[in-house]
C-alpha cells in the first residue's frame, strides 16, 4: 500500500487546519480586559468607552477589548490603576488624579504648560512614562481632557479664602484647598450629589467637562479662573503589553494618539466644547465668580505652588526634573 511521505503529510495537515479555520497562532485575535475609573456611561467615562469601541471595530481579527466595568461598581477608582499594574486588568482608562498611589509624580500631567505634542518632543512625556514603566505600566496616550478644574459651591465665596468651608476633593486639589484654609472630604463621583445636598460639604472640585447634570440642582456658584488640567489616560499592564502582537500594539498606539490629538484643550474644537458647557451652566443658574487682580494672582499662584510642593515633597529628584520639562521658563 502506498504511504504519504512525512513532508506530504505535513502539508496535508496544514491544509486541513486552514480549512477548519485554525489559522496560525501569530494571526489569532487576542483579547485583553479593560476597566474604567468612572461609572460606565457617566460623562467622564464616555470617551474611553468610545476609544474601546473603536479599537474593537478597527481591530477585528487582531484585537478584542473586553470591558469589565467601571468604578466604583468594580471597586475604588483610586486603586484601579494599582490593580491593573498587578494584573487584575490589562488596560484602564483613568485620570491621573486616581493613580498617584502608583506614581507619586502623577500630578505633573495636570500641571503641564505645554501641549502633549510638545511634551513628546521635549522629553517630558518620555520621562514620566519611564517612571510609569518602572511600575509595570505602559503609557499609551491622553485620550481625553475635561478642561480646567474649578471649585463649585453652594455658598458664595468672594475671596480666595476657604476658611470654615468643607470641600469635597480628589487628590488633584487637596493641597490647594488646604492651602486656602479649607478642610477636605474625599469621595467617589456617586457621592458628590448627596454630600452637597445634605450639607456634608459646601463645595466640590471638578473640571469644566465631565459633569453629572443633576449636580446643577445642588450647585450655585463656579469659582474662576480654572486651574490645572483634567487629563485622562489610557494605560496598559506592561507585562501584558510585551506579549501582544505588534499589530495589536500598533493599533492601540495609533488610536490612542488620534484621541490625544482630538483632546488638545488649546484647540478650537475643544474651546467650543467649553463655551457650550459654560452656556449650559448659565442656563442652570450657576453663577460664575471670577477673581481679578491680586485675588486672581493669589488664587492661581496658590494652586501652582501647592501642587508642585506636593510633588517635590514626594519625589525631590524626579519632581525637580519634571518641573523643568512640564513648565515654561
Amino acid at each position: 500500500m502506498w504511504k504519504k511521505s512525512g513532508a506530504v503529510a505535513g502539508i496535508g495537515a496544514l491544509a486541513a487546519a486552514v480549512a477548519l479555520g485554525s489559522a496560525p497562532a501569530a494571526a489569532k485575535e487576542v483579547t485583553i480586559s479593560s476597566a474604567s475609573c468612572f461609572p460606565i456611561g457617566s460623562p467622564p467615562s464616555r470617551v474611553y468607552e468610545k476609544l474601546v469601541k473603536e479599537l474593537n471595530e478597527r481591530g477585528k481579527g487582531v484585537l478584542k477589548v473586553d470591558m469589565k466595568g467601571g468604578a466604583p461598581a468594580i471597586g475604588s477608582p483610586f486603586t484601579l490603576t494599582q490593580k491593573m499594574s498587578r494584573g487584575a486588568y490589562d488596560m484602564v482608562g483613568c485620570t491621573e488624579a486616581y493613580f498617584g498611589n502608583v506614581l507619586p509624580e502623577a500630578p505633573v500631567f495636570r500641571f503641564s504648560e505645554y501641549t502633549y505634542a510638545e511634551l513628546r518632543k521635549n522629553g517630558g512625556l518620555a520621562y514620566a512614562t519611564k517612571l510609569l514603566a518602572e511600575k509595570n505600566i505602559h503609557y499609551v496616550a491622553r485620550h481625553d481632557d475635561n478642561g480646567p478644574f474649578h471649585l463649585w459651591m453652594n455658598k458664595k465665596v468672594t475671596k480666595p479664602d476657604l476658611t470654615g468651608l468643607h470641600i469635597r476633593v480628589s487628590p488633584v486639589y487637596t493641597a490647594f484647598v488646604k492651602a486656602l484654609g479649607g478642610t477636605t472630604q474625599t469621595s467617589n463621583i456617586a457621592q458628590v450629589y448627596t454630600y452637597m445636598e445634605n450639607g456634608t460639604v459646601q463645595g466640590f472640585g471638578w473640571p469644566s467637562l465631565g459633569w453629572v447634570p443633576t449636580w446643577a440642582e445642588v450647585t450655585k456658584y463656579r469659582l474662576d479662573p480654572g486651574f490645572y488640567s483634567s487629563s485622562l489616560h489610557t494605560l496598559v499592564n506592561l507585562k501584558k503589553w510585551k506579549t501582544l502582537p505588534k499589530a495589536a500594539q500598533d493599533l492601540i498606539t495609533k488610536v490612542g494618539l488620534e484621541y490625544e490629538d482630538k483632546s488638545e484643550p488649546r484647540g478650537a474644537a475643544f474651546q467650543e466644547r467649553i463655551k457650550k458647557i459654560h452656556a449650559w451652566y448659565d442656563e442652570k443658574g450657576i453663577e460664575a465668580i471670577e477673581f481679578k487682580g491680586a485675588d486672581r494672582e493669589k488664587w492661581l499662584k496658590t494652586a501652582f505652588d501647592a501642587g508642585w510642593k506636593e510633588v517635590l515633597d514626594r519625589s525631590p529628584e524626579h519632581g525637580a526634573k519634571l518641573k523643568k520639562l512640564f513648565t515654561r521658563p
